[in-house]
Formats: structure tokens, sequence, C-alpha cells
């Protein structure tokens, strides 16, 4: 069984294919794509020089899937990130860019665990269907990076000083971060 703590070790032999070593088999860059959304990371090293060329096959992979016509990068976030590398800002970007998909990874997180509590609105027809295209939407965005699945028990519902359910406020809280979630995707489409 292969340790997925540590990353997939790929090499590139001299004919430009790439080598799975867990597998011993040959692989192609769909299938680095597969992996690493999967959850795995990959690295790939150059079998003759040495060299680790996994950002350059990372960047391959990214400029595929646009060109598809798969853009997730709108033009203004390609024309700053080909700005950063002729400024002086190129110390802050990868740091801005880590901490981003930290915060989409933990706001998917907060997101699908509140969607998943006992509510109303959890027992509304259909919405285990939305529940299942929230999920993959927030699985397509990240890559699979870090998702919390949606298998979480349902908490009991429980009463604040109000009286109120919490769920009632909990409710709230999730309609709000829907019309968020909304709004941030009408600015994607645009």
């Amino acid at each position: 069984m292969a340790d997925t703590d540590k990353p997939l070790l790929i090499k590139r032999y001299a004919s430009r294919r790439l080598y799975n070593t867990e597998t011993s088999d040959y692989v192609t860059l769909d299938d680095i794509s597969q992996f690493i959304r999967d959850g795995r990371e990959v690295q790939i090293i150059d079998l003759k020089s040495g060299d680790d060329l996994t950002r350059q096959y990372l960047l391959q992979i990214i400029a595929e899937h646009e060109s598809r016509g798969e853009n997730v990068l709108p033009i203004n976030v390609l024309n700053d990130l080909v700005r950063s590398y002729t400024t002086q800002a190129t110390s802050v970007v990868p740091e801005f860019l880590a901490a981003s998909f930290e915060m989409l990874r933990d706001g998917q997180s907060k997101v699908l665990e509140n969607m998943t509590r006992a509510s109303p609105l959890g027992s509304m027809p259909g919405m285990e269907a939305m529940r299942a295209q929230q999920e993959a939407f927030f699985k397509a965005m990240t890559g699979g990076l870090g998702g919390a699945g949606m298998t979480g028990a349902p908490k009991p519902t429980e009463r604040g000083a109000s009286g109120r359910d919490s769920d009632d406020d909990n409710l709230d809280e999730i309609k709000e971060q829907l019309a968020e979630l909304q709004r941030k995707l009408s600015k994607l489409g645009k």
C-alpha cells in the first residue's frame, strides 16, 4: 500500500514520459491532475538531472484546463499574476495566494458543516441534492484540497437563552452565507 503522507514520486525520462514509481507504470498529465484532486501531493523529478519539475508540470496542467475553457482564473487575476512577476510584489504574492486558498478551504468546511446541521432548511425537499452540488462545487474550486466531507451526523437541536432553537440562528447564518456565496459566484461569472 502506498504511503499517502509522502509525495507521489513521478520520474520524467529523457523521452519526456512520466513514470509513477508507486505503481511502476507510465502516467499522463490527466493522471497527475487526478492524483492531486484525490488529495495526493506529487513530486516530478527529471531522472537524468535530478531537477524538480513539479512547478513546471503543475503550471502546464492549469494552462491546459484554462485552454479547454475550464476558466477558473479570471483575466484580471491572470493580469495581476503577470504583473507580480515584474514588480517588487513577488515576495508577497506567494504568501497571499497560499493564505487565500487556506481561507477558501476553511470557508468550505464551515459552509458544509452549517449545511449538515439539523434545521428546517435541511429538511426541505431537494436539499440533499443541493448539498451534493455544493460539495462538488467546492471540491472543483479547490481541487479537492482539504475538503471536509458531508458525512457528519446532524447535531441535536440546542436552545439558547432566548428560548429559540439555535438552529433558527443557524438558518439565518446559513442564509447569509448562501447570499454571500451567490454574490461571489456572480462576480466569477463576469
